[in-house]
């Protein structure tokens, strides 16, 4: 028997199919290619496995699956165990702020109590990280986080960050309510995609006020926002990172009593002491970054 094709029926047996499997494989596969693997390993012992829908094991499917079950159970715990006894590698999804200003001084304090630490950086936002995490591509995400975080996937919220407007420099605007009472806003809206937290804040704020501003210039990063309002183009919307310096052609405009969006940590699986290390870093981060910003937008305890 081809050892990857027990290592596909394994995760498929285990999380009860395929499009589970995919999920919580820990490296990208597709779907496709799970089933046709499967389909060999099949085919190679002459008999089914399990029944497609609804999910179920066959009797020789449940027989193979107690055979190897064992074997990568145990494969993590060895792979730790052969590591000296804890995982020393990390792999973190965050912004590219996150990933070029505060990453580097925290990982250096991690170090020092994991000497050996070896880090993965990928830079993302939600809910691309969350994928991420759901097919098991990262060990944790650091960034803004949308809502209840899907079945699985564990959140640490640390702390909020209200919603502005980024105007130039030179605009006359002195408040974003001289916008809502305009029969119609002729300035191009600057925004990231509509499937990030900000977006989706700054669009139920609109909606409470009956306001109809369309994004005509959409980026895929908060600074790309800053950039394209220093040029001239239109109006951003971005959160109030605490300590931020903005671009000295920008000026922000608060958005009073629009809902403001939460930073936090995503990670999935378990604790072990290399994740509950980094953690404790994160929180003490939080909340050196929020020391004399307004302590209700600090949200742990």
């Amino acid at each position: 028997m081809n050892i990857h094709h027990l290592e596909l029926f394994y995760y498929v047996a285990r999380h009860g199919g395929i499009s589970e499997a995919v999920r919580n494989m820990p490296y990208g596969i597709q779907q496709p290619a799970i089933s046709g693997q499967i389909i060999q390993l099949e085919a190679d012992l002459g008999t089914t496995l399990f029944q497609r829908r609804p999910f179920s094991l066959t009797p020789a499917g449940a027989q193979l699956y107690d055979f190897i079950k064992p074997f990568f159970d145990n494969l993590a715990p060895m792979a730790e165990k052969l590591r000296g006894g804890v995982s020393q590698h990390l792999r973190i999804a965050a912004s590219e702020i996150m990933v070029r200003d505060h990453l580097p001084r925290l990982l250096q304090e991690l170090r020092k109590k994991f000497p050996k630490l070896k880090v993965s950086l990928r830079e993302g936002y939600h809910p691309q990280v969350v994928t991420w995490l759901q097919q098991l591509e990262v060990d944790i995400a650091i960034g803004l986080l949308g809502g209840k975080p899907p079945a699985g996937i564990n959140s640490v919220p640390l702390f909020q960050m209200p919603l502005v407007l980024l105007v130039p420099r030179n605009s006359e605007l002195k408040s974003a309510g001289e916008l809502w009472q305009r029969d119609r806003i002729e300035e191009t809206l600057i925004t990231v995609p509509s499937n990030q937290p900000i977006r989706r804040a700054f669009e139920e704020g609109l909606a409470k006020r009956k306001v109809d501003w369309f994004g005509g210039i959409e980026v895929s990063t908060v600074e790309m926002v800053q950039t394209y309002v220093a040029n001239g183009y239109g109006i951003g919307v971005t959160v109030d990172v605490p300590k931020t310096k903005y671009h000295p052609q920008v000026r922000p405009l608060a958005l009073e009593e629009f809902e403001p969006v939460t930073f936090g940590v995503l990670w999935q699986g378990r604790h072990n002491p290399l994740l509950d290390a980094f953690l404790k870093i994160l929180e003490n981060a939080a909340r050196e970054i929020m020391a004399g910003e307004d302590p209700c937008r600090l949200l742990l305890k």
